[in-house]
């Protein structure tokens, strides 16, 4: 926030410290603030307008890796702001302000609680985002600019889950009002500096600007709005810019083809690792359709994508495993004899958000250090008409082994078959979201679950 000094204070009439006496301008002959204390009012004004612009260009960034940079700058800046705050309260209560112009009291009034509401709002502002952050129900780590660690306030983030979700109730809400409340006093603020540079034409505005002279033509002046003015269009610009970047390069990898049979070549982001000793679905030599529907198949995985997606707080999200393998038998012909088995590595999860990736695998979700693969075994394949197919068997996740029916379509050509499904599986069945996280009012019990696979065979022997 920024100090409203430029206003007149009604402190202006407290005895000054002499040595803490404020420079005079010999240019003006207004009394200055010190330098200190100016250099702290525009950080902080600078700071704060571009930090205003960023979180309100946030609500357009998509969800993923570029929301995630985004969101650890907004706090970065908030708690630079609060940090800075601090100083400037501190150093403001210890060098008493410059005598101010002569106004009417009703003015004085309005410019003592402008000038209090925006300590208040200066500090207020990144406490509660920080209120928010210490009480989410993602543990999500503060790294400040990417460097320094920065803690959740003590004692907030150990609350139980009920009284937890209050203090975040209380910072969110907190933090929606005072950022309108900031809006509101700001424009207050630079309102009162416009009138007492351009209309009044006194000295206010010099006392945050040594040697600032009243009316139009002040250099000065223009290059403080100019540098305002660019503040908040590089806030906004790094909330635009992450949107576009994000929708180009992170949704295709994280959502899989729709459309039946299309099997696109795996990113690396999502490359199957074979199985070995697994070959094509088609045999080799096939000299007639006959001869090949009286042989097994085995088939080599290519490439391919396994996918997911869900809802967090009615926000879409989707994800990826990069690593799995499928060991296939199967043959349209000999159906009692094929058989199909999965195996994935929970840990290559990839939501695209790495907040989000490094709490997955820990205990309250996949609990990768004790359950380090999930596992589709199937007892029966049978054919629902077509290329269409449901394999019967068990999945085991998490160490919980249930009864599971997997759907999928295959279309086979010459010596190469493409394979495609469907399914949703229901979480809380396999234990993943423990503690708060086992209701579904955040995120529902059904998981989307999608797949699409390359693979070539040779006759199984």
């Amino acid at each position: 926030m920024t100090d409203p000094s430029p206003i007149a204070d009604p402190a202006s009439s407290d005895p000054v410290d002499a040595a803490a006496t404020p420079a005079t301008s010999a240019l003006s002959g207004a009394r200055s603030y010190t330098r200190v204390a100016i250099a702290l009012h525009w950080i902080i004004a600078l700071c704060l307008l571009g930090q205003i612009a960023l979180g309100w260009g946030l609500n357009d960034v998509p969800d993923g890796p570029a929301r995630y940079a985004a969101f650890q700058l907004h706090k970065s800046i908030g708690i630079s702001i609060l940090l800075l705050s601090v100083a400037r309260l501190a150093w403001r209560l210890l060098h008493p302000a410059p005598p101010g112009e002569p106004m009417p009291r009703w003015q004085r009034l309005a410019s003592g609680v402008v000038h209090w509401g925006l300590y208040a709002i200066m500090i207020g502002l990144p406490a509660t985002g920080w209120i928010m952050v210490s009480t989410s129900k993602l543990a999500i780590p503060t790294r400040l600019f990417g460097l320094v660690p920065w803690p959740s306030i003590p004692g907030l983030s150990n609350l139980e889950p009920a009284t937890r979700a209050i203090w975040n109730s209380f910072g969110s809400n907190g933090h929606a009002v005072l950022v309108y409340v900031t809006i509101a006093l700001l424009v207050l603020h630079l309102g009162a500096v416009l009138k007492h540079q351009l209309i009044d034409r006194d000295r206010v505005f010099a006392r945050m600007a040594p040697g600032a002279l009243p009316g139009w033509k002040e250099p000065r002046f223009w290059g403080l709005a100019a540098l305002a003015l660019i503040a908040v269009l590089i806030g906004s610009s790094l909330a635009r810019e992450r949107g576009p970047h994000r929708a180009a390069t992170q949704r295709p990898t994280a959502q899989l083809p729709a459309a039946l049979g299309a099997v696109p070549t795996a990113s690396p982001a999502s490359t199957v690792t074979p199985s070995p000793g697994v070959t094509p679905l088609v045999p080799t030599p096939t000299p007639t359709p006959a001869e090949s529907a009286a042989r097994l198949v085995r088939w080599t995985v290519q490439d391919g994508q396994l996918g997911f997606s869900t809802n967090w707080a009615d926000t879409p999200i989707t994800g990826s495993f990069s690593r799995w393998t499928a060991d296939i038998v199967f043959s349209p012909e000999l159906l009692d004899r094929s058989s199909l088995t999965v195996r994935i590595d929970l840990a290559s999860v990839s939501t695209g958000d790495s907040q989000r990736d490094a709490a997955l695998p820990t205990s309250d979700w996949f609990d990768v250090a004790t359950h380090p693969s999930a596992v589709f075994r199937s007892e029966r394949i049978r054919s629902t008409g077509g290329d269409n197919y449901v394999a019967s068997g068990t999945l085991d996740l998490r160490g919980i082994r249930k009864k599971f029916s997997l759907p999928f379509t295959v279309r086979i050509k010459d010596e190469s078959a493409a394979a495609h499904g469907t399914f949703t599986i229901d979480r809380t069945l396999f234990g993943v979201g423990q503690g708060e996280w086992s209701t579904t009012d955040q995120i529902p019990a059904a998981v989307a679950v999608k797949f699409s696979l390359r693979a070539r065979g040779t006759a199984a022997k």
